[in-house]
């Protein structure tokens, strides 16, 4: 039995960066509201606000992808979004595959894309980082790509299970 394990988070460099930078014009503006002589702000208000800038802020780091690959089928999380593992048993896939896609062209970027919105055709995406995915095409007719940076393994792990494709 061979099985595919693998967890992303938001934790990229640039990301960092652009998360802080676009940090220091509200806490520039609301530190100098604030430490104005007649400022209409309270200490508390200005600690409530600061905290809120910081916690909506970093809030995309807590966003969590896993994936799991077994003799049972493909499952998957995108925390918060997701609370538990999502299955897709091997009875509900017609191809499942490891491709290169374009995230912005195909699905509007990362994260939790497609469906409604945007190229319906395309089917839904969920995707941390990169440009290799796994694509499932399920019976329903519907299409999920499911992001991930260990592309050999994950094709290895395809290949071990492509029997259970019926």
């Amino acid at each position: 039995m061979k099985i595919f394990k693998e967890e992303q988070r938001f934790t990229h460099l640039w990301l960092i960066v652009l998360m802080t930078v676009s940090l220091i014009v509200p806490i520039a503006i609301i530190t100098k509201e604030y430490m104005q002589e007649n400022a209409s702000m309270s200490t508390n208000e200005f600690i409530l606000t600061m905290n809120g800038i910081l916690a909506s802020a970093s809030i995309i780091f807590f966003f969590k992808l896993k994936t799991r690959i077994d003799e049972k089928g493909i499952h998957y999380q995108f925390f918060p979004f997701h609370f538990s593992l999502k299955t897709i048993t091997w009875s509900e896939i017609t191809t499942a595959n490891v491709r290169t896609y374009d995230p912005i062209g195909e699905f509007g970027g990362w994260g939790l894309k497609g469906g409604f919105l945007w190229k319906k055709s395309k089917g839904k995406a969920i995707t941390i980082s990169g440009d290799i995915g796994i694509q499932l095409v399920l019976k329903t007719g519907k299409k999920l790509l499911i992001g991930t940076q260990k592309k050999l393994g994950a094709i290895s792990v395809l290949e071990t299970y492509k029997n259970k494709l019926v």
